[in-house]
């Protein structure tokens, strides 16, 4: 069976789809997407009628790709309103050696009744176990004993978050299998042996939102979204020159370097402004706004993670769209000193940070299924032949159980 995940994440400037392979535990890309949309605030759906309009439009698109339809998908949902609770499960063995199912029913034991009625689970993630008298098991699997118990962290959100993102979703054919923070995302796509085993913080800069979350050997600890992105840098450029949001996000992206150490005074670009006028900007004088405006962003997520955590940090990881400026990261070690890197996708097919969020959640899902003893594609077997014989094409310059996770943590009724 072709293990074929996909993974949506649902930004307020655009909506990002990528769909990916895994053969001998290496992530392949299939196909990757990022559709503009409009109608969503913060991460947060405000007009559903359009959001379906632009999910449409990115899943013809990401079919055409395939040449297979995309029925089901893990799905990033915003973490307002997170609560994180520290909870244990113990279950007696009764062959051995451990297996999955024994892992399962442990995990199932650290929920009961503890789970609030108006709240719902996104994610439980193991932070060790304990075999009879011995402690910090990562994967007991293989081991015997007579008793299991772990130690986890139950991640809740209220229910009304999703009702809308999922009515969405399965308006336009799409299953949402599986749901996790776009924060936990971004740490699997930039996850590694050496951050693995630290603390550290994850930054993205969106469109709309600074998101900083804090991870503890690879479990989100503490989480926080803040007012503030992208759009101010288009909101300043637009001041400054008077311009059209338009044309203010594309001298961002197609003229201005965040550093202006790597910008050229003598490289001239000419816009037209509000009132028709045809101006001449030079690079320098453009990307001293934007790198004002980057500098205060990091100024603020850095103070955020003091206020997450007074633990010291080993890490420092920044994604997001507007990370891929040239010059990002000497602004980095500027604000955030030498423990901050830029966030280096080298995936073939998604060679950009604004896709972290949605091809990591592809990551955590195919490790969640392994903990758990599963093995599972959303494509049917019928759809990974098809697959298998489809050439695919090229879009966007690239090569390319039960819903709330349930179906892997708890029992079927």
């Amino acid at each position: 069976m072709k293990k074929v995940y996909t993974g949506i994440d649902i930004g307020s400037h655009s909506i990002k789809i990528v769909v990916n392979e895994v053969i001998h535990h290496k992530f392949h890309v299939l196909a990757a997407t990022s559709v503009p949309t409009k109608g969503v605030k913060r991460g947060l759906i405000q007009d559903p009628d359009v959001v379906v309009s632009s999910l449409k439009k990115a899943k013809e698109e990401i079919e055409g790709m395939l040449g297979v339809s995309i029925d089901q998908a893990i799905v990033a949902i915003p973490s307002f309103d997170l609560h994180l609770t520290i909870v244990e499960g113990k279950v007696d063995l009764q062959d051995d050696p451990i297996t999955s199912e024994d892992i399962n029913r442990a995990l199932q034991d650290a929920t009961l009744g503890r789970l609030e009625e108006q709240r719902e689970l996104v994610t439980l993630i193991p932070i060790a176990f304990h075999v009879d008298d011995k402690e910090g098991v990562k994967d007991p699997r293989g081991l015997s004993g007579d008793t299991l118990a772990v130690k986890a962290v139950m991640a809740t959100v209220p229910k009304e978050i999703l009702t809308i993102p999922f009515s969405i979703l399965r308006q336009v054919g799409i299953e949402p299998i599986d749901i996790a923070f776009s924060e936990t995302g971004d740490y699997y796509e930039a996850r590694n042996k050496n951050i693995d085993s630290k603390i550290g913080a994850i930054i993205n800069i969106g469109y709309e939102t600074i998101k900083v979350s804090v991870f503890n050997k690879g479990i989100m600890i503490k989480s926080s979204t803040l007012n503030g992105g992208s759009k101010q840098v288009d909101h300043d450029i637009q001041y400054m020159y008077h311009v059209s949001k338009k044309n203010a996000r594309f001298l961002k992206e197609n003229f201005a370097v965040s550093n202006t150490s790597y910008a050229d005074v003598n490289d001239i670009i000419e816009v037209e402004d509000k009132e028709g006028k045809i101006i001449s900007l030079n690079q320098l004088e453009l990307s001293s706004v934007v790198e004002a405006r980057i500098v205060e962003i990091l100024k603020l997520a850095k103070k955020e993670i003091s206020l997450l955590t007074n633990r010291e940090i080993s890490y420092i990881i920044v994604t997001g769209g507007i990370s891929e400026l040239a010059g990002f990261q000497y602004v980095l070690d500027n604000v955030l000193g030498r423990l901050a890197i830029t966030l280096n996708i080298t995936s073939m097919g998604i060679r950009n940070n604004k896709y972290s969020s949605a091809a990591g959640l592809t990551r955590y899902f195919d490790e969640k299924l392994s903990l758990r003893g599963r093995n599972y594609s959303m494509l049917s077997e019928r759809k990974s032949v098809e697959l298998g014989t489809v050439k695919r094409k090229e879009s966007n310059g690239s090569m390319v159980g039960k819903v709330f996770g349930y179906l892997f943590d708890h029992k079927e009724n």
